[in-house]
């Protein structure tokens, strides 16, 4: 099985769209990247023509009001990356190199589907170094009002369960757990797509979000019902969506997590927040050399295209 093993890319791939916040035009590439460099995004077209290296991990998120942001706005920085982010771990993609020219990931059809088809049109190999895991091993749990989040000890593989509670109707109660496995993902989970109410937008608009959304890329809420003429994926797609969103902030770990997830009315800030609470101890986790939970999808046996200069890793 390949998934003792680190992967990257076999081949560049190259996207564009809009960011759903910013509304600002970007283009990305996708390109293949050396064992141990994990995820990074090259922030080009800066001032001067300056770019920015910032990895992929919780210690450089700088926002998560409404999505997830890493680096520092002043010398760079990409919000919105949590979507990209889901494909790559719903996959077992490791390793990749994300340059991209303007502030925001494409919010594209508002789920990661999109991203999905490019990562497995590029192909996804096999490297030569061993992959790692991020083992939990004593129970995490943070709070916040009625919300939680909480990591705990797992025998094997990586579970999420998540539970949502909106006061309106067209949403209500939803709970979703799911064993993260690159088939499953694809086709439960990385088609939900990000949702908002048209209640709040005139709010969010001063606020400066979403400047970009439309309902192509946005499951649109009205007073009881949903407002999209083709309706919904699935018809509790709202907490899959907050699977992938899980998905995506917890692989800022840095590394593919043994361990069980459960959140409860969480969000980004509270993802980002239970990953800080397990860092802070050096006995809440290790980090290990384990045996393989499951193949990457679509992996590919044959050697890949020439790897770039390993990245300088930031590991814990």
């Amino acid at each position: 099985m390949m998934a003792d093993r680190q992967t990257t890319l076999r081949s560049p791939v190259t996207l564009e769209g809009i960011g759903v916040h910013s509304g600002a035009p970007a283009c990305l590439c996708l390109r293949p990247s050396a064992a141990n460099t994990g995820v990074v995004f090259l922030r080009k077209g800066l001032e001067g023509g300056h770019e920015q290296l910032i990895h992929a991990r919780h210690n450089k998120v700088s926002a998560t009001e409404l999505c997830t942001v890493v680096g520092e706005q002043a010398s760079g920085s990409v919000a919105t990356i949590e979507h990209l982010m889901s494909a790559c771990a719903g996959l077992g993609l490791d390793n990749v190199l994300v340059e991209i020219d303007g502030p925001e990931m494409p919010i594209m059809d508002g789920s990661a589907t999109e991203f999905v088809t490019a990562i497995e049109a590029a192909g996804i190999v096999a490297l030569g170094a061993a992959r790692r895991y991020l083992k939990v091993l004593r129970p995490v749990r943070i709070e916040h009002g009625r919300a939680f989040a909480e990591l705990a000890p797992s025998e094997s593989g990586f579970r999420l369960d998540v539970e949502i509670d909106f006061d309106s109707p067209a949403i209500g109660r939803q709970r979703k757990i799911f064993d993260l496995d690159p088939a499953a993902y694809a086709s439960e989970i990385s088609r939900a797509r990000t949702f908002g109410f048209m209640r709040d937008v005139e709010q969010l608009w001063k606020a400066g979000f979403a400047l970009g959304a439309s309902l192509d890329n946005t499951v649109a809420i009205g007073e009881d019902k949903v407002i999209n003429p083709e309706g919904l994926r699935y018809a509790d797609e709202f907490v899959r969506h907050k699977v992938l969103d899980a998905v995506g902030d917890l692989a800022l770990a840095g590394y593919p997590i043994l361990g069980e997830f459960r959140s409860y009315c969480g969000g980004h800030r509270m993802n980002v927040r239970i990953l800080e609470a397990l860092f802070a101890d050096r006995a809440n986790y290790a980090i290990v050399e384990a045996e393989p939970v499951y193949a990457p999808r679509a992996v590919q046996m044959a050697a890949g295209a020439p790897m770039p200069a390993a990245l300088a890793p930031d590991l814990h």
